[in-house]
């Protein structure tokens, strides 16, 4: 009897070879032949699931980002939920720390994420997706910014976003550096500021 395989699962499955990839090698080496290499699958397999290279890519940033969102929808409703000033400080502090490289997975998360961004700046049809995740990571922050009533929350927003953004960079880039000890440091020391008084 054939085996039947979940077309969306496979999908998946080869959305992490694209990962793996893109993790050791760079976006440029996400080939349909690197990526059904590292799927263990055939390249005609791989054109089953994906009409061609851009949907493939497309399809694995869509996946990312849908991580990412999965992530921080437990930690929004946990910020929501928190009763006392200490424990929605905390609660903020844990949603916004999922968008840093503070373990291995989220640095490898972020690693990916930072390929495919650069790559949208001259892929379109990686754009739609890279602006969800820009657009849906600010959408987070100033939310939570308003919930503890912080003036000039528009510039707050891309301030606190801007501070994220360098944080998981340099982390990325520098990680001997940039550990997860200063990351956090840096953005408690943020937070309080915008709280303070």
């Amino acid at each position: 009897m054939p085996k039947v395989v979940d077309p969306e699962a496979r999908r998946r499955e080869v959305a992490e070879a694209v990962f793996r990839v893109v993790r050791r090698h760079g976006l440029e080496q996400a080939s349909l032949r690197n990526v059904a290499d590292e799927a263990g699958l055939a390249v005609g397999s791989v054109r089953h699931y994906f009409a061609d290279h851009d949907d493939l890519l497309r399809f694995a940033l869509k996946e990312l980002t849908d991580r990412l969102e999965r992530r921080i929808t437990v930690h929004v409703e946990a910020v929501r939920s928190a009763g006392a000033r200490e424990g929605r400080r905390q609660a903020v502090e844990d949603l916004l720390a999922e968008l840093l490289p503070l373990d291995p997975d989220r640095r490898d998360e972020a690693e990916i994420w930072l390929a495919f961004a650069t790559a949208a700046r001259t892929r379109p049809t990686l754009r739609r997706e890279a602006r969800r995740m820009h657009e849906g990571m600010r959408m987070i922050v100033g939310k939570v910014l308003v919930g503890d009533g912080v003036p000039d929350v528009e510039v707050e927003t891309e301030r606190l976003a801007a501070l994220l953004d360098g944080l998981a960079l340099d982390g990325v880039l520098h990680p001997d550096l940039t550990t997860p000890e200063v990351m956090l440091a840096v953005l408690r020391k943020h937070l309080a500021s915008l709280t303070a008084g």
